[in-house]
Protein backbone atom coordinates (compact mmCIF):
# COMPACT_ATOMS: atom_id res chain seq x y z
CA UNK A 1 0.00 0.00 0.00
CA UNK A 2 3.13 2.43 0.62
CA UNK A 3 3.35 2.84 -3.32
CA UNK A 4 0.13 3.90 -3.60
CA UNK A 5 0.11 5.95 -0.53
CA UNK A 6 2.82 7.85 -1.58
CA UNK A 7 1.82 8.89 -5.32
CA UNK A 8 -1.53 10.21 -3.67
CA UNK A 9 0.61 12.25 -1.21
CA UNK A 10 0.37 16.13 -2.59
CA UNK A 11 -3.16 15.54 -4.25
CA UNK A 12 -5.07 17.53 -1.80
CA UNK A 13 -8.49 15.74 -3.37
CA UNK A 14 -9.54 12.23 -5.19
CA UNK A 15 -12.29 13.31 -7.77
CA UNK A 16 -14.54 10.98 -6.76
CA UNK A 17 -16.99 10.52 -10.28
CA UNK A 18 -20.11 8.95 -11.14
CA UNK A 19 -20.08 8.86 -15.07
CA UNK A 20 -22.94 8.46 -17.35
CA UNK A 21 -21.50 8.76 -20.23
CA UNK A 22 -18.49 6.73 -22.04
CA UNK A 23 -17.62 9.38 -24.07
CA UNK A 24 -17.33 11.89 -21.24
CA UNK A 25 -14.20 9.61 -19.31
CA UNK A 26 -11.08 10.51 -21.55
CA UNK A 27 -11.87 14.35 -21.68
CA UNK A 28 -12.73 14.38 -17.96
CA UNK A 29 -9.55 12.41 -17.12
CA UNK A 30 -7.69 15.30 -19.00
CA UNK A 31 -9.62 17.88 -17.70
CA UNK A 32 -8.83 16.97 -14.04
CA UNK A 33 -4.78 16.88 -15.32
CA UNK A 34 -4.93 20.35 -16.54
CA UNK A 35 -6.18 21.54 -13.36
CA UNK A 36 -3.15 19.74 -11.52
CA UNK A 37 -5.29 16.43 -10.44
CA UNK A 38 -3.23 13.01 -11.36
CA UNK A 39 -5.96 10.99 -10.23
CA UNK A 40 -9.71 9.50 -10.06
CA UNK A 41 -12.07 7.04 -8.52
CA UNK A 42 -14.79 6.38 -11.28
CA UNK A 43 -17.33 4.69 -9.36
CA UNK A 44 -19.22 1.21 -10.17
CA UNK A 45 -22.78 3.08 -9.83
CA UNK A 46 -23.68 3.70 -13.78
CA UNK A 47 -23.97 1.01 -16.93
CA UNK A 48 -21.18 3.53 -18.41
CA UNK A 49 -19.04 2.71 -15.90
CA UNK A 50 -16.74 -0.24 -16.95
CA UNK A 51 -16.50 1.11 -20.60
CA UNK A 52 -15.32 4.38 -19.39
CA UNK A 53 -12.72 3.19 -17.09
CA UNK A 54 -11.76 1.24 -19.98
CA UNK A 55 -11.32 4.33 -22.22
CA UNK A 56 -9.40 6.22 -18.96
CA UNK A 57 -6.59 2.74 -19.50
CA UNK A 58 -6.56 2.55 -23.12
CA UNK A 59 -6.10 6.42 -23.40
CA UNK A 60 -2.54 5.73 -21.42
CA UNK A 61 -2.60 9.59 -19.90
CA UNK A 62 -0.68 8.66 -16.85
CA UNK A 63 -3.16 9.44 -14.67
CA UNK A 64 -3.86 7.31 -11.31
CA UNK A 65 -6.88 4.98 -12.07
CA UNK A 66 -8.66 4.29 -9.42
CA UNK A 67 -12.28 2.76 -9.15
CA UNK A 68 -14.50 2.82 -6.38
CA UNK A 69 -18.00 1.02 -4.93
CA UNK A 70 -16.27 -2.07 -5.73
CA UNK A 71 -18.08 -4.55 -3.56
CA UNK A 72 -17.80 -7.82 -4.80
CA UNK A 73 -14.88 -10.71 -6.33
CA UNK A 74 -16.22 -10.35 -9.71
CA UNK A 75 -15.35 -6.17 -9.69
CA UNK A 76 -12.49 -6.88 -8.53
CA UNK A 77 -11.21 -9.44 -11.17
CA UNK A 78 -12.80 -7.22 -13.97
CA UNK A 79 -10.60 -4.03 -12.51
CA UNK A 80 -7.30 -6.44 -11.91
CA UNK A 81 -7.53 -7.65 -16.19
CA UNK A 82 -8.36 -4.00 -16.96
CA UNK A 83 -5.49 -3.05 -15.20
CA UNK A 84 -6.39 0.21 -13.25
CA UNK A 85 -3.94 1.54 -10.75
CA UNK A 86 -6.13 0.74 -7.01
CA UNK A 87 -9.69 0.30 -6.50
CA UNK A 88 -11.40 1.60 -3.32
CA UNK A 89 -14.45 -0.09 -1.35
CA UNK A 90 -16.95 1.52 0.70
CA UNK A 91 -17.32 -1.01 3.15
CA UNK A 92 -14.62 -4.49 3.36
CA UNK A 93 -15.53 -7.74 3.81
CA UNK A 94 -13.32 -11.09 4.64
CA UNK A 95 -14.21 -12.72 1.32
CA UNK A 96 -13.24 -8.81 -0.93
CA UNK A 97 -9.86 -8.95 1.18
CA UNK A 98 -9.31 -12.21 0.02
CA UNK A 99 -10.19 -11.48 -3.08
CA UNK A 100 -7.96 -8.51 -3.54
CA UNK A 101 -4.87 -10.38 -2.57
CA UNK A 102 -5.44 -12.90 -4.49
CA UNK A 103 -4.87 -10.83 -7.68
CA UNK A 104 -2.41 -8.66 -6.30
CA UNK A 105 -4.36 -4.66 -6.87
CA UNK A 106 -3.48 -1.91 -4.67
CA UNK A 107 -6.57 -1.37 -2.64
CA UNK A 108 -7.80 1.34 -0.21
CA UNK A 109 -10.65 -0.33 1.77
CA UNK A 110 -13.37 1.20 3.35
CA UNK A 111 -13.72 2.07 7.27
CA UNK A 112 -16.13 3.85 9.51
CA UNK A 113 -15.45 2.16 12.72
CA UNK A 114 -12.41 1.06 14.97
CA UNK A 115 -13.01 -2.59 15.40
CA UNK A 116 -13.34 -2.42 11.13
CA UNK A 117 -9.88 -0.58 11.20
CA UNK A 118 -8.22 -3.18 13.42
CA UNK A 119 -9.40 -5.47 10.92
CA UNK A 120 -7.75 -3.59 8.05
CA UNK A 121 -4.52 -3.34 10.14
CA UNK A 122 -4.43 -7.55 10.66
CA UNK A 123 -5.29 -7.85 7.03
CA UNK A 124 -1.80 -6.09 5.77
CA UNK A 125 -3.27 -2.93 5.04
CA UNK A 126 -2.25 0.84 6.25
CA UNK A 127 -3.94 3.09 4.17
CA UNK A 128 -7.49 3.29 4.39
CA UNK A 129 -10.81 4.92 3.37
CA UNK A 130 -12.85 6.79 5.82
CA UNK A 131 -16.43 6.52 4.63
CA UNK A 132 -18.66 7.65 5.23
CA UNK A 133 -16.66 10.36 6.80
CA UNK A 134 -19.31 13.49 7.31
CA UNK A 135 -21.98 10.60 8.21
CA UNK A 136 -19.98 9.08 10.27
CA UNK A 137 -18.84 11.90 13.12
CA UNK A 138 -16.78 13.53 10.82
CA UNK A 139 -12.72 14.88 12.15
CA UNK A 140 -13.56 14.26 15.40
CA UNK A 141 -14.72 10.49 14.69
CA UNK A 142 -11.48 10.14 12.30
CA UNK A 143 -9.12 11.89 15.22
CA UNK A 144 -10.46 9.19 17.44
CA UNK A 145 -10.30 6.60 15.27
CA UNK A 146 -7.06 7.07 14.38
CA UNK A 147 -5.48 8.23 17.48
CA UNK A 148 -4.39 4.90 19.08
CA UNK A 149 -4.14 3.15 15.71
CA UNK A 150 -1.23 5.45 14.82
CA UNK A 151 0.23 3.14 11.87
CA UNK A 152 -2.76 3.91 10.01
CA UNK A 153 -3.25 6.85 6.96
CA UNK A 154 -6.96 7.70 5.98
CA UNK A 155 -8.38 9.26 2.60
CA UNK A 156 -11.73 10.35 4.60
CA UNK A 157 -14.48 10.21 1.73
CA UNK A 158 -18.20 11.42 2.21
CA UNK A 159 -19.89 14.58 2.43
CA UNK A 160 -17.35 16.40 2.19
CA UNK A 161 -17.40 19.63 0.95
CA UNK A 162 -14.86 22.40 -0.36
CA UNK A 163 -14.74 24.27 2.50
CA UNK A 164 -14.45 21.20 4.65
CA UNK A 165 -11.22 19.79 2.39
CA UNK A 166 -8.45 21.77 4.39
CA UNK A 167 -9.83 20.75 8.04
CA UNK A 168 -9.55 17.15 7.03
CA UNK A 169 -6.08 17.62 5.57
CA UNK A 170 -4.60 19.26 8.30
CA UNK A 171 -5.19 15.82 10.27
CA UNK A 172 -1.49 14.68 10.25
CA UNK A 173 -2.95 10.85 9.47
CA UNK A 174 -4.76 12.14 6.45
CA UNK A 175 -3.14 11.83 3.20
CA UNK A 176 -6.07 12.56 0.59
CA UNK A 177 -9.65 13.51 0.74
CA UNK A 178 -12.11 11.74 -1.85
CA UNK A 179 -14.65 14.50 -2.84
CA UNK A 180 -17.59 14.42 -5.78
CA UNK A 181 -17.06 18.14 -5.59
CA UNK A 182 -14.78 18.44 -8.37
CA UNK A 183 -16.29 16.43 -11.08
CA UNK A 184 -20.00 17.72 -9.93
CA UNK A 185 -22.60 16.39 -12.07
CA UNK A 186 -23.78 19.45 -13.47
CA UNK A 187 -20.26 19.95 -15.18
CA UNK A 188 -20.41 16.38 -16.12
CA UNK A 189 -23.88 16.84 -17.99
CA UNK A 190 -23.02 20.24 -19.53
CA UNK A 191 -19.13 18.63 -20.60
CA UNK A 192 -18.14 22.11 -19.13
CA UNK A 193 -14.12 20.80 -18.68
CA UNK A 194 -12.88 23.83 -17.92
CA UNK A 195 -14.99 24.43 -14.90
CA UNK A 196 -14.02 21.04 -13.83
CA UNK A 197 -10.53 21.76 -14.36
CA UNK A 198 -10.93 25.19 -12.42
CA UNK A 199 -12.57 22.83 -9.79
CA UNK A 200 -9.31 20.50 -9.80
CA UNK A 201 -7.20 24.01 -9.58
CA UNK A 202 -8.75 25.19 -6.31
CA UNK A 203 -8.77 21.69 -4.80
CA UNK A 204 -4.52 21.91 -5.15
CA UNK A 205 -4.86 25.37 -3.95
CA UNK A 206 -6.61 24.61 -0.51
Amino acid sequence: MTNLLEKLEGINVVPVVTLDHVEDAVPLAKALQEGGINAIELTLRTKAALDGIKAIAEADLGILLGVGTVINTDQVKVCAEIGVDFIVTPGTTPRLISAIAEVGISAIPGISTTGEAVAMIEAGYDFVKFFPAEASGGINALKAIGGPLTQLKFMPTGGISQNLVRSYLDVPSVVTVGGSWVANKSNLADKNWGAITENAEIAQSL
